[in-house]
């Protein structure tokens, strides 16, 4: 929903997704939120926020794609063997069950001629491809990056300690975990993140900084 686009922002999976995103927001917003007033800082997070759930749907769009496609393919002619290639392929959500999947596979196989069976297949197919492209995307971890993105560039040369321990200048650390995000994209590692918001967020962040600052680049601290 079009509400959603902003709401996302300020939900979270979990405490822990939530306190980290809000320590990184307090840790880099501050700053921000100070250098610029809370008005224009507040225009800066949410429009970050905006622009990563964009790219990140961008990407879902793209990625989602294929099997959009292929249970509109099946729904054209569903068989036994385009069953069973389906699930084999995007795997079987928990909500439905794997249990429940092989035992329906193997009632059809043994009354192959059952036009039943076709019919509840097709609830299968069509409730898997729902589940699969709505999975929700939620947390502000796009505008934390937007914020860490802006830091990194109004205030290349601060110290930052990484786990409170190891100082490391902020330019350094934006492009440690740009490039880590970028490795999770190429690898496909790093499990259930959108690392496409992240990435987005940086990118919406780090634009909008640079044109709000195009008058005065030759200033960093």
């Amino acid at each position: 929903m079009p509400h959603q686009m902003i709401t996302h922002l300020f939900m979270h999976g979990d405490f822990g997704h939530f306190f980290y995103n809000m320590f990184a927001l307090w840790l880099f917003g501050n700053k921000l939120e100070n250098f610029w007033g809370s008005k224009k800082f507040l225009v800066f997070y949410i429009v970050s926020g905006l622009g990563a759930a964009l790219i990140h749907l961008g990407w879902l769009s793209y990625e989602l794609y294929p099997i959009v496609s292929e249970v509109t393919a099946y729904t054209s002619s569903p068989s036994l063997d385009k069953f069973v290639s389906f699930f084999q392929k995007y795997g079987v959500p928990q909500a439905i069950g794997l249990d429940e999947v092989n035992e329906f596979a193997n009632k059809w196989s043994n009354d192959i001629q059952n036009a039943a069976f076709v019919s509840d297949s097709l609830v299968f197919v069509k409730k898997t491809g729902d589940l699969i492209v709505s999975r929700p995307t939620v947390g502000a971890s796009g505008a934390v990056f937007g914020c860490l993105a802006a830091f990194g560039y109004l205030f290349p040369n601060s110290y930052i300690y990484s786990n409170l321990i190891f100082p490391i200048k902020a330019k350094w650390l934006v492009l440690f975990y740009t490039a880590g995000e970028l490795w999770m994209v190429y690898t496909n590692s790093g499990g259930n993140v959108a690392h496409f918001a992240h990435l987005g967020g940086a990118l919406i962040g780090f634009l909008l900084v640079l044109y709000w600052n195009k008058t005065n680049r030759n200033t960093f601290y």
